[in-house]
């Protein structure tokens, strides 16, 4: 009798080598995330040239759609099986742009930083170095605690400079007159890029489950409605309270002794492009 033994390895052997290639994207799906994180980039550039022309309310609409572009590369990497450390790095240089050099650019320009000299280049520049350390801090240590960044994602203080510019706008379209000094603007600048590299940790949305959290999507449909009804305030009002909730939770539980969960230490992620911090 003709042993069957080689004959089940072998057909082991073709069942694992068909799950290995079931896994592998084809070469539109790899590409597919890259093309994600160049229209990152691409907006972030759009939005440095619209500060250049003097129209700061399309540049901040460029760093938005950059910070869309941002929240959903890595998703799709993901999905696809598409994930690579070349998609980590090229990520991190897209939003090196996006939210570091085009957000201090905007600040700089509709601020009126200029006529604070050195002094207001620096503070702006600050912005950006303290973006480029905040992501290649999440590309070696993507954080402490669970489900949680360690200091203000880079894409949320983007986000709340432009969504200032924006909200600026609107109460002035409103007949609100508002003269923001510009060591205000400096300060804030600096505050931003502080918090991006602090140890403070931040809620990731990545462990946000619509799934199984009947509240969470509730709030989530509200917030989009609310976004398509009046961006600029809206927008606005999320950013403060994301900012505000990284130092107020850290303070409440140093106060009430409550930690949070930590993780043990990993290798630097390859989960992107995407879910910068």
């Amino acid at each position: 009798m003709v042993s069957e033994r080689p004959n089940i390895q072998e057909s082991r052997r073709s069942a694992r080598r068909r799950a290995r290639g079931s896994r592998l994207p084809s070469r539109g799906l790899y590409l597919l995330p890259h093309l994600i994180t160049t229209a990152n980039l691409a907006f972030g550039f759009y939005a440095i040239v619209q500060c250049f022309a003097g129209r700061y309310e399309m540049a901040a609409l460029g760093i938005i759609l950059a910070g869309v572009c941002d929240a959903i590369d890595g998703r799709v990497a993901r999905l696809a099986h598409a994930t690579s450390r070349f998609g980590t790095e090229y990520d991190s240089i897209a939003d090196t742009v996006s939210f570091g050099v085009a957000p201090a650019i905007l600040a700089f320009s509709a601020g009126n930083l200029e006529v604070l000299g050195r002094p207001g280049w620096v503070m702006a520049c600050l912005f950006t170095v303290c973006a480029a350390l905040r992501l290649a801090r999440f590309n070696v240590s993507p954080g402490r605690y669970r489900a949680r960044f360690e200091g203000m994602p880079s894409p949320a203080a983007a986000g709340v400079v432009a969504s200032t510019q924006w909200f600026v706008t609107f109460l002035r379209e409103n007949g609100v007159t508002v003269a923001v000094p510009e060591v205000m603007v400096a300060l804030g600048v600096v505050g931003l890029g502080l918090l991006m590299v602090s140890p403070i940790p931040y809620r990731s949305g990545k462990e946000m489950d619509l799934r199984h959290s009947y509240g969470t999507l509730v709030l989530v449909v509200i917030a989009l409605l609310l976004i398509v009804q009046e961006p600029a305030v809206t927008l606005f009002l999320i950013g403060i309270v994301y900012l505000l909730s990284g130092p107020v939770d850290w303070l409440w539980r140093r106060s009430t002794g409550k930690g949070l969960e930590e993780v043990a230490p990993l290798e630097p992620a390859e989960s992107k492009p995407g879910g910068s911090a």
